[in-house]
């Protein structure tokens, strides 16, 4: 009875509490002369009053739990589709870091084809050009050709090495991080007509799945930078301390609204925030108009020791 609405409760005992009062009320009135069998019948009926009502209560009872079920249904199913919907995202991003680590092995792979294979055809070429250039001294206009060959030769031999570090950065393999982005940034910054401050710890350990993570977001942060910041020059830190590794990226350009709808729908601003939580790191954007942008990574170490 204590789950019915209150004012049916209320409804329940003023019925109760009017059927005991007439009850009463029959009984003291009647005569003494009067036959015990009247007084039973009136207090029979008032029991039968006080079962019907109960009955009534029971019924009532049930109806309201029987609400009660009917309206937490919704709530059950909307915690079930948030529960799959967690579940599916867990899965598409384990998907999309276990497709990002293999384009960069693929990367690699391509890269080191292209140096090798092709690189040596282009050599072997330029060895053959120039013992053909030895045998023809005496032939002007056919000199002429065998120069205007070497050149292609040599513009191939430098598109195959463009290809080859933007596919997968030699600096990095041989030498580490610290040095692949001080030659990237100097490089990119050249090219721009930036000025570049580094403040890049060159003994700076880094596991090579967090350096290649932190590379590519430099290339994509540089690239922002350079196409759409207006920028005149740019920082780079790279640090650590003991828990993670620190990368900060900044620019005095004329800034981005970090609410903007196109800058929050980036697909670049998206990869790279999901390599870096990929790592279990974390990766921020501050800027204000005008006054430049800052982009900062987090990664613990915690997860290189454990992928060593």
């Amino acid at each position: 009875m204590w789950r019915l609405p209150v004012r049916t409760r209320l409804g329940l005992l003023a019925a109760l509490a009017c059927a005991l009062a007439l009850a009463l009320l029959g009984v003291a009135s009647l005569d003494t002369a009067r036959s015990a069998l009247a007084r039973a019948s009136l207090v029979l009926l008032g029991l039968l009053s006080i079962g019907l009502l109960a009955v009534i209560a029971r019924l009532s009872a049930a109806s309201a739990a029987r609400r009660a079920r009917d309206g937490s249904a919704p709530a059950a199913q909307a915690a079930e589709l948030e529960r799959l919907i967690e579940e599916r995202t867990r899965e598409l991003s384990a998907l999309s870091t276990h497709l990002q680590a293999l384009a960069e092995t693929e990367k690699s792979e391509l890269a080191h084809n292209l140096h090798d294979e092709l690189g040596g055809l282009l050599t072997a070429a330029k060895m053959d050009l120039s013992w053909l250039q030895g045998r023809v001294v005496d032939q002007p206009s056919v000199q002429q050709r065998l120069q205007q060959l070497g050149s292609v030769l040599d513009e191939a031999m430098d598109v195959k090495r463009r290809v080859v570090e933007a596919l997968r950065p030699s600096l990095l393999d041989h030498f580490g991080l610290p040095t692949a982005l001080r030659a990237y940034v100097e490089s990119s910054c050249a090219q721009a007509g930036l000025k570049c401050e580094l403040a890049v710890e060159e003994h700076e350990t880094v596991p090579k799945d967090i350096a290649i993570t932190l590379f590519r977001v430099v290339q994509e942060g540089l690239t922002n930078v350079v196409r759409h910041a207006h920028a005149r020059a740019v920082r780079l830190a790279l640090d650590s301390d003991e828990r993670c590794h620190l990368l900060e990226l900044s620019d005095d350009g004329q800034g981005i609204e970090l609410a903007d709808a196109t800058f929050r729908g980036s697909h670049g601003l998206a990869g790279m925030r999901h390599r870096v939580r990929g790592l279990g790191g974390q990766l921020s954007i501050s800027s204000r108009r005008g006054e430049g942008t800052t982009l900062r990574v987090e990664v613990p170490k915690r997860h290189a020791e454990a992928t060593r």
